[in-house]
């Protein structure tokens, strides 16, 4: 047998040294904004990550995550798989407080329709066409993707849900209509819309009329919300919502 390179695990007849979640990315996760009161919105993140274990037909029984807290922030990640529960913590990127705190260019991309067997309602492990996406991006000179279905319409950025202004109105996409994972942070936001003097609406939306909207976020459970500050090469002005909706989602 020749000599294992360094770096890599020693080869065993017959068998693989990775679980089928790492081989396959057969597993769903959940990452949490950990703050110094605790995780936040754990309730809803627990609920999704049963949804999407179940979509996965993968043995759930909840898990007991602790107490654990942050200070000022931090990330909990809790995976399941077909064999084990694993929940650890971790700090936050310094690219997703850049991009909380200076927005983000996006580009569109479109991605087609889903077949019937999608998994894009389920936050899976199988995460590589996401990173793939935003690779793509970044030669673009972008940040991250507005991904689009066959007829033109808005659908999500490959880790976040898109988030829009139109008038008085606080927007995103209905998961209901549109194959996309439910977002907790934005169905969050919009619960709160009407506390600051906003209606909330989830409605389909297509590429010009999202680029005609008085403003534009991602939002996701560690950014909060990023603001769009480009759209496809076309820059967009700073919208003075976004510092007082970051606050009403505890990120100011």
């Amino acid at each position: 047998m020749a000599d294992t390179p360094k770096g890599y695990a020693a080869a065993v007849s017959g068998r693989f040294l990775v679980s089928a979640a790492e081989l396959f990315g057969d597993g769903v996760f959940e990452t949490v904004h950990l703050r110094p009161s605790g995780p936040w919105l754990l309730a809803e993140h627990l609920d999704r990550l049963a949804r999407s274990a179940a979509l996965l037909e993968l043995p759930f029984d909840g898990v007991d995550v602790g107490a654990p807290t942050a200070d000022p922030e931090g990330a909990l990640r809790i995976i399941v798989t077909r064999e084990s529960v694993y929940v650890a913590t971790a700090p936050i990127s310094p690219a997703v407080v850049r991009a909380r705190r200076s927005g983000i260019r996006l580009v569109s991309a479109e991605v087609g329709d889903q077949p019937p067997w999608s998994l894009a309602a389920a936050k899976s492990l199988s995460y590589a066409s996401n990173f793939a996406a935003l690779r793509w991006a970044a030669r673009q000179h972008a940040d991250d993707v507005v991904w689009l279905d066959s007829q033109g319409y808005a659908l999500e950025a490959p880790t976040a849900s898109i988030v829009w202004l139109s008038g008085d109105t606080l927007c995103t996409v209905p998961p209901s209509r549109a194959p996309i994972l439910p977002g907790i942070t934005a169905a969050h936001l919009l619960s709160m819309a009407e506390s600051v003097g906003l209606r909330a609406a989830e409605r389909m939306i297509t590429l010009p009329s999202l680029a005609a909207a008085d403003a534009i976020w991602l939002a996701s459970s560690l950014r909060g919300l990023a603001e769009a500050v480009s759209l496809d090469g076309v820059a967009r002005g700073p919208s003075p919502w976004t510092a007082r909706l970051q606050a009403l989602l505890g990120f100011a």
